[in-house]
């Protein structure tokens, strides 16, 4: 999209105030200190392995106090606070939350749009657009939320003309904090934060906007569409432009580009056996998941982090596919040459050594059905055609299993045990797991 169309779109001041986000404060330790009373008050680290060599992927507000923060070192965060209680990761519990909280939210209002596991968003209508109602309604949602999921799940919420504003205004007070940013007062609280606290402005972006001489919220402010569009090099600044001025233009509905997951290998599946059965399970999972959206991928990337530090990543090509078994076969044949490529003199491979730390299998080149051109070289002979329907027909039978009993019922090859309870399922930064990703 070169041409950013406005159309008949409302101006902020008509619009009012027509959103209400809700952010989740530390939403992972809040979910460990609901789930144990014990913990509430108490300095908690979330970790996706039990190692003090791992990090924290989240932290409650009392460890924050110590300055722990996601991607603190365990072991450097119990030098911080030696009082710091760490808990592994469960990443099913958070989807369960994440559901119990949205249907304690609709006991208030409709939710409108799901941005990640502990965000969301609602449309006001009417009256809820005033702001002494959309002030009442907040609060409804966060009793609701206390009453139907529990007393330590609190959310900062933030109402604004549009969603992103709405959602900037989450950032102003945390936690359990609520903000109104009216059009009338825009830029007002807005000029109070940084310019990375806005969505969309990583560090390199920054280094963009301090290459124009921007170095602040006011400043940006202060520019143009025509000047954001310059410095985003795409029709995306023009929408941020917009979206901060408290316009509500839609945002770009995209398609996923790929498939996949990775695992850091806990010690007992570092082994080349069990890593082996780790990298078939995921790419089994991956296909699932792709088969479920209807769409084929053209390529799969396996990789591998070894336990001495080297990394390797292979891909194997293919027309479009949605066929489980056949995509094992093209594993198959990245791990044999995964063996040659690792473990040629001066190296050794030996069954009995852990050797990888980490596996990643990846489906991408991503297309629907109407999308895939049949390839003219390609022999359709009746065998290859047989077999090709036989394994259509297995693997939309294993997919009715785990519709029907709601988890992973049947699989190929052998499940590794890990110490999580489920394999390569996790939440990602704009990716909510299926509930029966979690089912063994």
């Amino acid at each position: 999209m070169n041409n950013l169309s406005l159309g008949s779109l409302e101006t902020p001041s008509q619009a009012g105030l027509k959103y209400l986000f809700l952010d989740l404060n530390s939403y992972f330790a809040s979910v460990e200190q609901n789930e144990n009373p014990a913990l509430i008050g108490k300095p908690v680290a979330v970790t996706p392995l039990e190692t003090d060599a791992t990090c924290a992927i989240a932290a409650s507000y009392e460890a924050k106090a110590f300055g722990i923060k996601t991607g603190t070192r365990i072991y450097e965060a119990k030098k911080m606070c030696p009082n710091l209680i760490c808990i592994m990761a469960r990443h099913d519990k958070y989807v369960e939350y994440h559901h119990k909280i949205l249907d304690a939210t609709e006991l208030c209002v409709p939710v409108h749009k799901k941005w990640s596991v502990d965000e969301f968003d609602c449309v006001l209508l009417g009256q809820e657009r005033e702001a002494e109602n959309a002030i009442a309604l907040a609060n409804k949602i966060k009793a609701s939320i206390h009453e139907h999921v529990g007393p330590a799940i609190h959310a900062s919420i933030g109402i604004a003309p549009n969603s992103f504003l709405a959602k900037v205004a989450t950032e102003i007070e945390k936690p359990n904090g609520l903000v109104l940013l009216r059009p009338e007062d825009l830029p007002g609280r807005l000029l109070e934060l940084k310019l990375t606290d806005l969505p969309g402005i990583n560090i390199r972006m920054l280094e963009r906007l301090q290459r124009a001489r921007i170095n602040s919220v006011e400043a940006l402010w202060h520019t143009s569409p025509k000047e954001c569009r310059a410095i985003w090099r795409s029709v995306q600044g023009e929408r941020f432009w917009y979206w901060l001025h408290g316009y509500d233009v839609p945002y770009q509905s995209t398609n996923p580009s790929m498939v996949g997951h990775s695992r850091m290998l806990d010690p007992n599946l570092r082994y080349a056996d069990k890593t082996r059965q780790m990298a078939r399970r995921l790419l089994f999972k991956a296909c699932y998941r792709m088969r479920h959206k209807d769409l084929f991928a053209k390529h799969l990337t396996f990789s591998l982090r070894l336990e001495d530090g080297r990394r390797w990543s292979g891909q194997r090509d293919f027309p479009a596919s949605q066929d489980p078994f056949a995509m094992m076969a093209h594993l198959n044949a990245l791990w044999d040459q995964m063996l040659v490529d690792c473990f040629s003199a001066p190296y050794k491979f030996s069954p009995n050594r852990k050797l990888f730390h980490k596996v990643s299998t990846l489906l991408t080149g991503l297309v629907e059905e109407h999308q895939i051109t049949n390839d003219l070289f390609e022999l359709n002979l009746e065998e290859q055609s047989t077999q090709k329907d036989k394994h259509k027909k297995l693997a939309t039978a294993l997919d009715d299993l785990q519709k029907r009993y709601d988890k992973e019922t049947v699989w190929l090859g052998v499940t590794p045990q890990t110490l999580s309870g489920h394999v390569g399922t996790k939440i990602a930064f704009n990716r909510i797991p299926d509930k029966e990703e979690f089912g063994y």
